[in-house]
């Protein structure tokens, strides 16, 4: 019930009232949220998002698109693919055109969606805050922290151990490579210190095979 609150608020905010449409469009986003292949990249997931993106609510310049796009952030999601935040992207866009949305505002969704691909370093107070609500996980206490690490090997169960265990090292020591992981003072002195631990304690265990 909070999710779908939140999301008939934030299309409200940008002058959309709650219609057939709307609601059907929260029906196929949230089934996306439930496919089977899914183990980290559910409703839990987005439910996680909403908590982080409420303890950065100062930093925001634009809350409903904010919203918004992390609802549609991980719309599309195949891990066998490259371009799901493109396609992620492109449904919000046109979704939020058809229901009437200012171009402006449509367009300022889709760049966000597409700041979740993290790779880039994200421009102005509303990506940041919406990469690092993406990011939150990586802050999370060390159970969850490393129950998100078993989802996400479980969505790419098709990959071969030794190719995994590799190509997920190199993924987690990019992160920790960088400058800092969270991009908002906030989340730097809450969340930076246990996000760099979880991530060191994940790579041993990738390179060392515990």
């Amino acid at each position: 019930m909070f999710l779908a609150e939140r999301w008939f608020e934030a299309w409200a905010d940008l002058g959309v009232p709650r219609s057939p449409g709307l609601e059907r469009l929260h029906a196929d986003l949230t089934r996306r949220y439930c496919e089977l292949h899914r183990h980290y990249h559910t409703l839990r997931h987005l439910a996680e998002c909403f908590g982080h993106l409420s303890e950065l609510a100062p930093y925001l310049s634009h809350k409903p698109e904010s919203e918004l796009a992390l609802w549609f952030h991980d719309a599309v999601y195949d891990p066998q693919r490259t371009d799901n935040e493109a396609l992620s992207a492109a449904w919000a866009v046109d979704s939020a055109r058809a229901l009437g949305v200012a171009e402006s505002a449509a367009r300022r969704i889709a760049r966000l969606i597409l700041t979740t691909r993290h790779d880039t370093e994200p421009e102005g107070n509303d990506a940041e805050a919406v990469t690092d609500a993406d990011l939150g996980i990586l802050g999370a206490d060390a159970e969850r922290f490393f129950e998100y690490e078993a989802q996400i090997r479980q969505e790419y169960a098709w990959v071969s151990e030794p190719d995994y265990r590799a190509g997920r090292a190199e993924f987690l020591a990019r992160l920790l490579n960088r400058p800092h992981i969270f991009s908002t003072e906030r989340f730097r002195s809450r969340y930076e210190a246990r996000a760099r631990a979880n991530l060191q304690a994940s790579v041993r265990r990738l390179t060392e095979g515990a």
